[in-house]
């Protein structure tokens, strides 16, 4: 069953067991999945491109819950982690700060990078092998600290 088919069915689901927030959080990714659609003309949307935007979303909810919580907003960062929870639950897992730290140390050591002049040569490998695994912010710190 491809992503687009596992909302739609999450989202009877939902609305049988009357999960309005669960409901809400679906309802948007199906709305980012039917923008994809019409942007795209027509055009067959992939797989990985329906991965893409539910990377967006997430990372579009963790910007929003951070803000949130440093305002003090406690009842909007509950909305923002709600549906982080249920975006994230069609997301592949996330790496640890160990795998990462050792993956991007296996890209230095290839890619021969010495410096941080040699940043702009590694940062692409990285998020091309790493960016639907780890969060971008993580790998940046990572490339950073290694090449410090």
């Amino acid at each position: 069953m491809n992503l687009k088919d596992q909302i739609n069915e999450g989202i009877k689901e939902a609305m049988k067991a009357k999960q309005s927030d669960r409901l809400r959080a679906l309802r948007g990714i199906k709305s980012a999945f039917m923008l994809q659609d019409t942007a795209e003309g027509g055009a067959e949307v992939s797989e990985a491109d329906r991965m893409k935007a539910l990377q967006k979303l997430a990372k579009q909810r963790k910007d929003s819950l951070d803000i949130y919580e440093q305002q003090g907003r406690e009842d909007l960062a509950k909305v923002e982690r709600e549906e982080l929870a249920v975006i994230e639950e069609f997301l592949p897992a996330q790496m640890g700060e160990a795998e990462v730290r050792a993956a991007v140390q296996a890209i230095i050591t290839e890619s021969g990078a010495s410096g941080m002049k040699d940043m702009g040569k590694v940062m692409p490998v990285a998020m091309s092998q790493l960016g639907g695994q780890a969060d971008g912010k993580l790998i940046s710190a990572l490339v950073k600290e290694l090449l410090g």
